[in-house]
């Protein structure tokens, strides 16, 4: 009697750990579609602004958490899979490559992080140096694209400030055609509105673009970070019930 009462409390708590796993794969594959869905967010919201900065390692989060996501989703149905057959191998196979999605998103979360961390100093160097140099040069039009829509969706001019532009390559030229700033810096655009300097005229922030464009990048990067590092601590819990 004992012994019965013994199998029928192992076949209860099977099904009690299978149904467990099924709502913790459930969440892992929501939890990868919300990675996938941060990557992609951020690669198309700062798509224009990739060109500004000087190093790769915040597209190269996003792709990470990308390609993270969406294997993380496939790994959600073979997991439902190997649920359902019961199969020890299938499950450990499962639970060998979330392991291994831990491992990219955790990557993926610090990387995020150690560019905020430097990424004021960054944008400082480079921001400025861009906008003097490589403005409306031959060959420079996808830069060009980048800062015309910076100043625009920020409402501000020049890196610092509007003096900014006084050291231009661009507007220190004959095709400057006597602007004072981009065009891209007016509060109206129209041809040639540039040459008026005025606050009535012309975007006149306190701490220029680079204040603007830091806290929209440091926005996006915390939430790369948190979500990478978050999800993939979630996921640690799935192979516990497993095992």
């Amino acid at each position: 009697m004992s012994h019965f009462n013994k199998a029928e409390q192992d076949d209860w708590m099977t099904v009690y750990l299978k149904y467990l796993l099924f709502v913790f794969n459930f969440f892992f594959w929501v939890g990868g579609a919300a990675v996938m869905a941060v990557g992609i967010w951020t690669l198309v919201e700062k798509s224009d602004y990739l060109n500004i900065l000087a190093s790769s390692t915040f597209a190269v989060s996003a792709y990470i958490l990308i390609f993270a996501g969406g294997l993380v989703m496939i790994t959600g149905f073979l997991g439902f899979c190997a649920i359902i057959r019961e199969q020890r191998s299938c499950l450990s196979a499962y639970f060998s490559m979330l392991l291994l999605i831990f491992l990219i998103e955790l990557v993926a979360g610090v990387l995020a992080y150690v560019y905020y961390q430097r990424l004021s100093e960054e944008l400082k160097q480079h921001l400025t140096q861009t906008l003097t140099e490589n403005y409306a040069l031959p060959g420079k039009t996808h830069i060009t694209h980048s800062v015309d829509r910076l100043q625009q969706d920020f409402k501000c001019c020049g890196s610092n400030s509007s003096a900014d532009w006084q050291h231009s390559v661009y507007i220190l030229s004959v095709e400057a055609s006597g602007r004072v700033v981009p065009d891209s810096c007016c509060k109206t655009i129209t041809f040639k509105c540039g040459k008026r300097d005025h606050p009535s005229n012309i975007y006149k922030v306190e701490g220029g673009c680079i204040t603007k464009l830091e806290q929209f990048l440091a926005d996006h990067l915390l939430i790369m970070g948190a979500v990478g590092i978050g999800v993939a601590c979630l996921q640690t819990s799935g192979p516990v019930l497993g095992f």
